[in-house]
């Protein structure tokens, strides 16, 4: 009786081992079967499409398109550390002064028609310690409102009878070589077409006239840390401008580079020592009228009539786009403006703002 009881008492423990077995592998199956569900609700949770505000409830088959978010503004950018007052040097384009000397290392360039058919070049400098710059040409006048707007001490070679008396008029900081020994002479010997200075013998003769040597101004234009996207564009591969039947200027758009190459009279722009051409980032070309200057020297000098308004087209990475432009006296500051009428924001780099007579429209391919 004693076996009987033993084996039946084991039987007893097998039933009640399978039964326990069976309710663990139950209760884990609804735990799975839980997470699941859990899972496929938190699923569908974070990927269905938020309805826009102002529409929580659209109508059966209503498409709801999602609002775009507004583009943010170009983060602006310095391309000059530090607060040095800019240096405008008057660079001289006629045939004799080729090659030009020291214009990579200016970060804004102005090209204005002067007597004769002929441009000159006022170089910006700032920061820089640049060993030779020129051939450097004397002044003209309404170069003074471009210097002005900079907040730029001025270094030139000789002037006109008006840019001298406008010169002391709004008493600029100016530096002349005729009458200073900050500047030497190149080949040709003999010439008015070879005076050079350097950034450190203009910034000597700043100290001796005790000329301010650093600025706070914002400068005239703002850059951008990224590319620069114009609205409404068209290419600008090639871009020609023409002063005169003299001078023409050519850019031809390198796109590794992301620059412009500069050309003058069909020539490539180089440097005289270095001999690497001169490249543009940015191109601002403004219409501007010009005339004949009443001049009792009758040397045929121009008048500019760049107070006002007027049309003009900025160009860079490969496109352009028409801009306009507007300048309320000759103390202030130009302002570029869009289509929409927004000053105009511009890609970190060198810019060429060439200044052409009205009459002499460019061509764009």
């Amino acid at each position: 009786m004693g076996k009987r009881y033993m084996e039946k008492e084991k039987t007893e423990n097998k039933k009640i081992s399978k039964n326990q077995i069976l309710v663990i592998s139950l209760i884990i199956l609804a735990i799975l079967c839980t997470s699941i569900v859990i899972g496929v609700m938190f699923y569908k949770e974070i990927n269905t499409p938020v309805t826009p505000s102002g529409n929580d409830n659209p109508s059966e088959g209503e498409v709801v398109t999602p609002i775009d978010p507004e583009p943010e503004p170009p983060k602006e950018v310095q391309i000059f550390k530090g607060n040095d007052r800019p240096v405008a040097v008057m660079i001289d384009t006629e045939k004799p002064a080729w090659p030009h000397a020291g214009l990579a290392d200016a970060y804004l360039l102005y090209e204005i028609i002067i007597e004769g058919g002929e441009t000159r070049i006022m170089a910006l400098f700032k920061g820089q310690d640049t060993k030779n710059i020129g051939p450097v040409r004397s002044s003209r006048h309404y170069f003074l409102d471009y210097v002005m707007e900079n907040d730029a001490i001025y270094a030139h070679f000789g002037w006109s009878p008006l840019a001298q008396s406008d010169i002391k008029k709004f008493g600029i900081n100016n530096i002349n070589g005729i009458y200073d020994s900050y500047y030497w002479r190149v080949e040709p010997l003999g010439s008015y077409h070879n005076a050079m200075t350097s950034m450190e013998n203009i910034l000597k003769f700043a100290n001796k006239k005790k000329y301010r040597t650093t600025s706070d101004d914002k400068g005239v234009f703002t850059y951008s840390a990224t590319d620069v996207k114009l609205e409404n564009a068209q290419k600008a591969n090639t871009v020609k401008i023409k002063y005169s039947g003299l001078q023409n200027i050519t850019y031809t758009y390198n796109e590794t580079d992301k620059v412009y190459e500069r050309a003058m009279r069909g020539i490539a722009h180089k440097d005289r020592y270095t001999e690497e051409q001169f490249v543009a980032k940015n191109i601002i070309v403004c219409y501007v009228k010009n005339a004949l200057l009443d001049d009792p020297e009758n040397k045929g000098r121009q008048q500019l009539y760049n107070i006002g308004t007027g049309d003009g087209v900025f160009i860079t990475n490969g496109e352009y786009i028409d801009i306009s432009w507007k300048k309320t006296t000759r103390e202030s500051k130009t302002k570029y403006y869009n289509s929409q009428g927004k000053e105009i924001i511009l890609n970190d780099g060198v810019t060429w703002v060439q200044i052409v007579p009205i009459n002499n429209k460019i061509v764009i391919e």
